[in-house]
């Protein structure tokens, strides 16, 4: 077969979270690079769906996502952020985030239009971008505050560009943006009638008593804006791909109309799992935000007792180090490096730039703390002895 491949795909290489946990498994490291837990969520949600397999049945859910679990999402909406939301036309279930976004990008851009992301930005942003045949607009965050500069913003936006992609919390920086941020991107949006594409997978990760703000709570922006949110992330359940979109029923029906030709539904029995866990109390949520905490704090003190500088990290499940101080330059030869030889696996920053960005860093490191506390533990300890360590 002599035909060419959409370039868009077979162009890239491989993900660096699958090719990072392959060096893992190759190595015998842990593996701190691809941003999963190692334990499962709720007992209860597991029991739920595995009865609602049993109980059946076990076809098609409608393709907006099962009335239950819309109506669980609208109240979480209103519980959390205040946000009134109608189930029926203002939610929609997606097969994953991921899938979300996809559908997002393809039900809103028109070949030859402009998106601006946020550079560093999740590695399925561009290619999904490009895929509807529009253009990315990377707008870089600089190290080591990495706040949004709006005269960079202001100067991305041209008359082709058809909307901006936020991600707050921030993978891969542990970074939470402030209402001042987001104000930003709202008055760049309202001057220029762009739609706002928020990733808030997050949005239950955030520490140290910070509040998570929605883009589409701030005055006038409902109207424009689109927030992602994930299960998969909420209760720990990643093979789920259960998450959910919500805005304003224009741009909601035109995610679903894309929707419902990639995934067009998702299983039923996860969906009534979730629903329930829509509906845990606050003591659930305090207590999976305090236990990421603690292990945000121990993998940090880890890697500074092995002679990092860690950068801050205010929500997700990854913290970011500065490789410069372990004398080394290059992230993903660093991140080859502690896999064979340490033992441990990372993921380097660059891979969340775009291909353009020749003047991308590379003295930074992902890892990720989701991980039982013996993990951390271990990877902490196999990083001093490789490194040296402090004390």
């Amino acid at each position: 077969m002599t035909r060419d491949l959409n370039p868009v795909f077979s162009a890239r290489p491989q993900s660096i979270f699958p090719t990072m946990s392959r060096l893992a498994r190759e190595a015998g490291a842990i593996n701190l690079g691809q941003g999963f837990p190692d334990e499962d969520g709720p007992a209860e949600i597991l029991d739920i769906a595995a009865r609602a397999i049993i109980d059946g049945p076990n076809q098609y859910a409608p393709v907006e996502g099962i009335p239950e679990l819309r109506e669980a999402v609208a109240r979480d909406n209103a519980r959390f952020y205040g946000l009134d939301i109608d189930p029926a036309t203002q939610t929609l279930i997606v097969s994953g985030a991921t899938e979300g976004l996809a559908a997002a990008f393809l039900g809103f851009l028109n070949p030859g239009d402009e998106a601006i992301v946020l550079a560093p930005f999740y590695e399925c942003y561009a290619p999904q971008i490009e895929a509807a045949g529009a253009r990315v607009v990377p707008v870089s965050l600089a190290p080591p505050s990495w706040r949004l500069d709006p005269d960079a913003l202001d100067a991305a936006v041209t008359e082709k560009t058809r909307l901006i992609v936020i991600n707050t919390p921030h993978n891969p920086l542990g970074k939470v943006m402030g209402r001042d941020e987001l104000e930003i991107i709202a008055a760049a949006a309202k001057a220029k009638d762009l739609i706002v594409i928020c990733d808030e997978v997050y949005e239950h990760l955030i520490f140290d008593g910070r509040p998570h703000v929605p883009l589409m709570t701030l005055p006038d922006m409902f109207e424009r804006t689109i927030r992602i949110g994930s299960a998969g992330k909420t209760f720990s359940l990643t093979g789920f791909r259960i998450g959910y979109v919500i805005g304003p029923a224009p741009l909601i029906t035109g995610v679903m109309k894309a929707h419902q030709h990639i995934s067009y539904t998702s299983p039923p029995s996860l969906q009534k799992a979730v629903a329930a866990g829509l509906g845990f109390g606050d003591d659930y949520y305090a207590r999976f935000t305090a236990e990421m905490e603690e292990k945000r704090d121990l993998i940090s003190e880890g890697l500074a007792r092995a002679g990092f500088e860690v950068m801050a990290c205010e929500g997700t499940y990854f913290v970011t180090v500065d490789i410069r101080s372990v004398g080394r330059e290059d992230d993903a030869a660093f991140c080859r490096e502690i896999t064979q030889k340490a033992k441990v696996a990372a993921v380097p920053l660059s891979a969340f730039y775009h291909p353009s960005q020749t003047d991308a860093p590379r003295c930074y490191a992902r890892f990720c703390f989701c991980k039982k506390r013996e993990v951390l533990d271990e990877a902490s300890v196999r990083l001093k002895a490789y490194f040296g360590g402090a004390g």
